[in-house]
């Protein structure tokens, strides 16, 4: 079964053509990486599929339903949450009032307020502290965090480690590890090879906005020149 089809989309900005008959699966319950060095439209997929640069051509289906031509908040309210990579938050609202923006009233789900202080109780002890006070850690757990809150099927992360200390990178790691190991479906796009591998069960590497290999994570892990030849690594 298969939670999200990516078929061969072109994706432009204005003249210029940035992805290229782009194709991705990602089933229910797994994490998926895009990896690539930078520029060579790992950003851009991801805005493809949230409806924020739509594709000319191709398809996206989302729980055997296209959303292809569907406004992002469309999409987000069929399942799909949305984690940017410059960390939109609210500064002049609380962490609290942040988290209640990602908040639906009425919505059926597993994510409330207690389970994700529990999984990110540093925001609960800065529930009432400004979110442009926040570090840059902070600032991106509590994105995280206000996207779960909306219950989505499929998380989309893009490039979640950019900008953060090691300290930082590895902490995030564990939460991602923990909401992987509670079933949660991640397209996770990512220039950081080593902290996409350890959290990944396969990839997808692009180069100049077409897709140059895909696999199994293990494969990458035993064959490092896959790496060396597309990342330079």
């Amino acid at each position: 079964m298969t939670l999200l089809e990516v078929d061969k989309i072109n994706t432009y900005y204005g003249i210029s053509h940035i992805l290229f008959d782009v194709s991705i699966q990602v089933a229910p319950g797994e994490v998926v990486c895009i990896l690539g060095r930078n520029g060579v439209g790992k950003t851009t997929l991801i805005r493809s599929i949230m409806g924020l640069t739509a594709p000319r051509s191709g398809r996206l289906v989302f729980n055997g339903a296209s959303i292809i031509g569907k406004r992002p908040f469309q999409i987000a309210r069929k399942g799909i949450g949305f984690v940017p990579e410059d960390r939109i938050i609210f500064p002049d609202l609380t962490v609290k009032e942040n988290l209640e923006m990602g908040f639906k009233k009425g919505q059926k789900g597993p994510w409330n307020f207690g389970r994700v202080y529990a999984m990110f109780p540093r925001l609960k002890e800065r529930q009432s502290q400004m979110g442009g006070t926040l570090s840059g850690g902070e600032q991106q757990m509590l994105t995280i965090a206000r996207t779960l809150l909306g219950n989505p099927e499929l998380l989309l992360l893009d490039e979640p480690s950019e900008g953060l200390s090691p300290l930082v990178v590895k902490e995030l790691e564990e939460q991602v590890h923990r909401l992987r190991e509670e079933g949660m479906t991640i397209l996770l796009s990512e220039q950081n090879s080593a902290f996409t591998l350890r959290l990944s069960d396969r990839g997808y590497i692009l180069e100049k906005g077409q897709v140059k290999w895909e696999g199994k994570v293990e494969t990458l892990q035993e064959e490092p020149e896959i790496l060396k030849r597309y990342l330079g690594l």
